[in-house]
């Protein structure tokens, strides 16, 4: 993994290892994804300084008929999502296809920045309303 470390709760029940999840308060089932997930809310947080009441993991997006489920999103302190994240298992390429995935959240609600990770490969972009296009950046911005 290309992640920081963190102080991971894990536990067995039966046949299924589960993960804490500290942003959804519970156990959920510790997946290749789920790793990855976990690993890159806790960056946002620890060395980007995200609030950690601001980071949402697998949260519903609802427009019209159309749902969505994030693998992270980040609200800003004015309510608005500042950033989208999609997450893979380090075994997933990140190809043209994860990012239209990502850029179909997107499409329901917009966000300043959007980020795709394999916990291996990072790849960020901003919005930049006038061009109308996403424009890759080296590195998500600090909130330190």
């Amino acid at each position: 993994m290309n992640l920081p470390l963190f102080d991971a709760k894990v536990r067995s029940i039966g046949e299924q290892i589960q993960i804490f999840d500290a942003f959804r308060k519970k156990f959920v089932a510790l997946t290749p994804e789920e790793w990855v997930r976990q690993h890159f809310a806790h960056y946002l947080v620890r060395q980007l300084g995200y609030s950690a009441s601001h980071v949402h993991l697998e949260y519903q997006l609802s427009y019209e008929r159309i749902k969505k489920r994030p693998d992270i999103g980040v609200i800003n302190t004015n309510a608005e999502l500042e950033l989208l994240v999609e997450c893979k298992a380090p075994s997933v390429a990140l190809n043209e296809d994860v990012f239209l995935q990502l850029t179909s959240y997107f499409s329901v609600v917009s966000s300043k920045y959007i980020a795709l990770t394999n916990g291996i490969q990072h790849i960020f972009a901003s919005f930049e309303p006038s061009a109308g296009k996403f424009v890759y950046i080296e590195q998500l911005p600090s909130k330190k």
